[in-house]
């Protein structure tokens, strides 16, 4: 079956980050909770043991991308479709060109049966003609003879449906003549494999029998002509228009470039390819042989004696695009790595559970997704960098770009606008010798992230929290450009910043509203993000960016701002991100200051207090890699509150008392009772259920390499942790980096 209405249609899905994704599937009812916490968790990968027991000689697993195609309307049902492709901008192309079928009334997919043809090769027969005069006669006894092979089969309706039978004279040097019977088998929803080469082994003594001949090869064919698919569309010629081509242009363009596929096999194969470009991503989410799927696409093609396009696109009389795609597809919704591998089940699952023959429809209708996508890109402005980001990535990784210098080389590759494998590998040349100078027509900017020493939580319901800045966490730079774009390469992020009116969310909500607030709405800027901490991980690096890219903005554009201005306009970003902060974000970000944040009673009011420890304060951060929106962690610790407001209370209260008397050894150098004071804050907020394994090992590799104490800092359920480390800073970051998680050493003075 399919998603139920509209649950295909995710608007700004992209802009998301991947837990926001994951409970917008969720609100929408195509995640189930189980699934949700699988994919949420890492548990869905394919487990060591599994791979071992599927395929020989097995050294690991080897992941790849999975995303979803959106939008998709097909004979009147909503799917969200499970992609898994390395390649960026596929899914994207079939989810914009689902759109625009999802306004013309979506795509029509008609699918024949499930029959897959097994070949039983006879040599040396006497006379081919009476062979196959005998094979035709025999049929029924051939055909009962099959089934009684697979009883479950015929049970479930399928089994085998007719013979036919194929004469090749003169084959080879010797010139032989081979009999070939072709038995035509209905699977059902299994991809019939084993079901076929069973048969086809089964009745080979009687074909023997019956042929006078030798029966010699025995094996289903990848040929599956006779289980087609047919995905066709029409879409009106005003819903084809962009900002720069009207629709009869686009039409007409995309109509000529699949008319030279149909006469050049050299454009055929790559057209073709564009197309099994979608349709494997599906096979690969599904777990179906995406080989299988490409030869007999291919062969399909070459069918007339030349290879041609699959697909055929024409101008109807109404003036609409009308398009058409027919190819053979055999594809499975039982059996195979559908029950081993976990990661197949659940995008099965995010299909509606399809049989065999809507799943092959959902298939065909991606590929011809694919290939308009394509084509409109090629008639229209060619194949341009729409995602320069993906794209600078994916060169980077061509170039052989080394961990450690990767996201330099991307951001550089951005920065100077000429993405290309050779110019990557000048980069990293550059940079190994120090040679990348900076952009002084285009400065940087920078801001401070945060790291909470005391108060995590307690903050929200008005009680004190202790802060020190997060030396450089963040740059930013603006440079004059067409549209306004938000780049943060490190983070694999590029989104277009729409206007406040729109009411977008996340970090670009609150840019758009910062363009608005400083009359900027209609400038035409990129702002370019460069941090240097990963995101989602407690260290304030949204406050940071809005602070940093508040500062290149009033550098850019030459506004004179104040330090006190920065801070107001940071906070009110923070606030339309995260709904009410508590405002030490902004302020760290801003003055880069140790501070303690004091309750007033007045949610208008915060007041903070600078601090300077009379000893160096050596701490180290160390990162769990799993990423946690603070939204979400302080929506959990509200509901608990709401429930049991006395106890959460209470913990609150003991939280504040800790962070005064933490502040007070803060101030005096009093390393060990700082420390022994973050080991107790860390306990409360165990007891406020925000915590995680991988924390708690994060907490117990830092203590036990001399830690005077170690707790969690930031909104918790991921995130990061904090370690008080006067004489052993580089022992615990080196203990931590060792067991795999990165971190960050830094000293207050």
């Amino acid at each position: 079956m399919a998603q139920s209405s509209n649950s295909s249609r995710v608007p700004g899905f992209f802009k998301l980050d991947i837990p926001e994704r994951l409970h917008a599937l969720r609100e929408r009812g195509v995640l189930t909770a189980t699934d949700l916490h699988a994919l949420d968790s890492g548990a869905h990968i394919l487990r060591m043991q599994t791979a071992d027991r599927m395929i020989e000689n097995v050294v690991g697993v080897m992941g790849m991308p999975l995303g979803l195609g959106l939008n998709f309307l097909i004979n009147g049902q909503d799917y969200v479709v499970p992609m898994v492709v390395e390649e960026p901008s596929i899914v994207a192309g079939v989810s914009g060109a689902a759109r625009i079928f999802r306004l013309s009334g979506g795509i029509h997919a008609e699918t024949t049966d499930p029959i897959l043809i097994g070949q039983v090769q006879i040599a040396n027969v006497k006379d081919a003609d009476t062979a196959k005069d005998a094979l035709l006669a025999n049929r029924e006894e051939i055909l009962n003879l099959a089934n009684s092979l697979h009883p479950k089969m015929v049970a479930r309706g399928g089994g085998a449906r007719d013979i036919e039978v194929h004469v090749h004279p003169n084959v080879g040097e010797a010139g032989e003549t081979f009999v070939v019977v072709h038995l035509l088998v209905d699977t059902r929803d299994a991809m019939g494999a084993n079901v076929v080469n069973g048969m086809c082994e089964g009745i080979a003594s009687l074909i023997e029998t019956i042929s006078g001949g030798s029966v010699f090869v025995r094996i289903l064919s990848n040929l599956t002509d006779r289980s087609m698919v047919t995905a066709s569309l029409s879409v009106p010629v005003e819903n084809l228009n962009t900002g720069d081509y009207s629709g009869e242009r686009v039409r007409d363009g995309i109509i000529l470039a699949n008319d030279w596929a149909l006469a050049d096999p050299y454009r055929a194969v790559t057209h073709n390819k564009g197309i099994m470009n979608g349709i494997d991503a599906v096979a690969l989410a599904t777990g179906n042989d995406f080989r299988a799927i490409e030869a007999a696409a291919h062969a399909y093609a070459a069918t007339s004696g030349r290879y041609k396009a699959l697909t055929s696109w024409t101008k109807a009389a109404s003036g609409a695009l009308e398009g058409k795609l027919t190819m053979p597809l055999k594809v499975g919704t039982v059996g195979g790595s559908l029950e081993t591998n976990p990661t197949v089940a659940i995008n099965h699952r995010i299909l509606g559970s399809p049989n065999a023959q809507e799943l092959a429809g959902i298939m065909g209708a991606v590929g011809l997704a694919q290939n308009f996508a394509a084509l409109r890109s090629l008639s229209t402005a060619g194949i341009q960098q729409h995602h320069m980001n993906l794209h600078a990535r994916s060169v980077a990784s061509t170039a052989n770009i080394p961990t450690e210098y990767f996201d330099a080389v991307v951001e550089t590759l951005i920065e100077e606008g000429d993405i290309k494998v050779w110019r990557a590998q000048d980069i990293l040349r550059r940079l190994r010798t120090s040679e990348v100078s900076a952009d002084t027509a285009h400065p940087r900017s920078s801001a401070c992230g945060k790291v909470i020493l005391l108060g995590e939580h307690a903050v929200v319901y008005d009680r004190p929290a202790l802060a020190v800045p997060l030396p450089l966490a963040v740059e930013a730079r603006v440079v004059a450009s067409k549209d306004p774009t938000l780049l943060v390469p490190r983070w694999g992020v590029e989104q277009s910043i729409p206007r406040a009116e729109e009411k977008p969310q996340g970090l670009v909500g609150g840019l758009s509203m910062l363009l608005r607030e400083l009359n900027l709405a209609d400038a035409s800027i990129n702002i370019e993000v460069f941090p240097n901490i990963p995101r989602a991980m407690g260290l304030g690096g949204s406050a940071a960016i809005a602070v940093a890219v508040i500062r290149a903005m009033d550098e850019f554009f030459k506004l004179g701002m104040s330090a006190e201005r920065v801070n107001e306009l940071a906070y009110a970003c923070e606030k339309s991100a995260h709904g009410a902060p508590s405002g030490v974000d902004n302020t760290i970000a801003t003055f880069g200051k140790p501070l303690i944040y004091k309750p007033s009673g007045d949610s208008d009011s915060r007041l903070f207090e600078v601090l300077r420890p009379k000893t160096p304060i050596h701490l180290v951060v160390g990162m769990s890699g799993k990423e946690s929106l603070t939204a979400n962690m302080v929506g959990q610790v509200r509901k608990a509150h709401d429930q049991r407001p006395a106890a959460y209370n209470m913990l609150f209260d003991q939280i504040a008392s800790i962070t005064v008397e933490g502040t007070e050894a803060f101030i005096a150098g009093d390393l060990e009772t700082l420390g022994e004071l973050m080991n107790m804050a860390h306990g409360c907020l165990n007891a406020l259920q925000l915590s995680t394994p991988v924390l708690e090992e994060l907490v117990f590799l830092a203590r036990s390499n001399g830690a005077l104490g170690a707790k969690i800092t930031g909104a918790g359920g991921g995130g990061s942790i904090v370690a008080l480390c006067p004489d052993r800073q580089a022992q615990v970051a080196t203990a931590i980096e060792t067991a795999g998680y990165q971190t960050v050493t830094f000293t207050i003075e």
